[in-house]
């Protein structure tokens, strides 16, 4: 239905989320918000590392730079909230275009160590300069919710409702991009640059402009995620958001985007069950606070010895094996009976 119909889909997907939203208690649709946000997140790094073929160990500070400027934006000139998600995502644009024309010479570890400076100096980058709030950060406060909608109409409903909406339009417009000729020109450079090249394909370009489009998307979600807190400092997007990322890419899938759902909901569910653990084994502070990054350690690693290319592709190549073989089975026999100078087949 996906492929036939996109946008019915899509529809049909946001109808169900509206009724969930509303049979939902407070905390469920709280997180309900934070898995749509890193959807998107992780959609966004699906498309640098399993499109193009570029890792980043980085996009937790892509998406700091997207929420910053968001909320500078609403605390100085009082900026509508659409525009705010607006300039976040050219904000983010223009650190991964900067980025990328870096990452179009660098590759492999080298790019990955390039990322992973920058999600390690950037808290200290925002703790330098006062117009950033320090390590308090900056109040992101989008305001309360249209009276029209009504009084039972919640605060975390309303962010339910923003998150999802931005996911939904950027899940559409990212599968369109990803079946253009760009997508198809992204998957020719990670499976090739020099035969891609050969073929008139400008790899340094469309390097860079994968970098853009990823790092676009990345500052919209932190945008999402300051939002959902109304807080943005350093703290926010430390870098184990970075770490959690490319695990959730891993858990999805990284060549597909059919399994974001699917690493979204796993790294929202990470902190609850490590805070379960926790309670139950009387842990400390210092344990609630370190538990969950072990947990996306050993869960990265456990995916990536168990089902490498993720659970959703796993499916898909058992299902192409089985339609196969069950082919194979259905393919009629060839039998020839040969008689002195005479033969007869059954082949028509």
């Amino acid at each position: 239905m996906l492929k036939k119909h996109p946008l019915i889909t899509f529809i049909f997907f946001g109808v169900v989320l509206y009724l969930i939203s509303n049979r939902l208690d407070e905390l469920l649709v709280y997180q309900g918000a934070t898995v749509g946000i890193f959807v998107i997140a992780i959609a966004s790094l699906i498309l640098l590392t399993g499109y193009s073929g570029q890792v980043s160990l980085g996009h937790g500070a892509l998406m700091a730079i997207g929420a910053y400027a968001a909320a500078l934006l609403r605390i100085h000139y009082n900026a509508p909230v659409w525009l705010t998600f607006v300039v976040a995502v050219l904000a983010a644009a223009v650190g991964g275009a900067l980025l990328g024309l870096a990452a179009a010479r660098l590759s492999g570890p080298y790019l990955a160590g390039t990322t992973l400076a920058l999600a390690i100096g950037l808290p200290s980058i925002a703790n330098q300069f006062s117009i950033f709030g320090g390590e308090q950060g900056l109040s992101f406060d989008i305001g309360f919710p249209p009276a029209s909608l009504g009084e039972d109409f919640t605060q975390y409903k309303w962010y339910f409702w923003i998150s999802w909406s931005a996911a939904l339009i950027a899940m559409y417009w990212l599968r369109h991009v990803l079946n253009s000729r760009y997508g198809r020109s992204w998957r020719a450079v990670r499976s090739n640059d020099v035969a891609a090249e050969l073929a008139g394909i400008h790899v340094g370009r469309n390097k860079v402009l994968a970098f853009t489009i990823s790092a676009g998307l990345a500052g919209l979600a932190g945008a999402l995620l300051g939002m959902t807190i109304s807080l943005v400092s350093p703290g926010v997007y430390p870098l184990l958001l970075s770490f959690s990322l490319a695990t959730g890419a891993v858990l999805a899938g990284v060549t597909t985007l059919g399994g974001v759902m699917i690493g979204a909901v796993i790294l929202v569910a990470i902190p609850e069950i490590a805070l379960a653990i926790a309670n139950r084994y009387g842990g400390s502070e210092t344990i609630i606070t370190n538990l969950p990054g072990l947990l996306v350690s050993g869960l990265l690693i456990l995916t990536v010895l168990l089902s490498p290319n993720g659970p959703v592709e796993q499916m898909h190549a058992r299902h192409a094996k089985r339609a196969k073989s069950g082919k194979a089975s259905h393919s009629p026999v060839e039998l020839t009976l040969r008689v002195g100078s005479k033969t007869w087949s059954t082949k028509k």
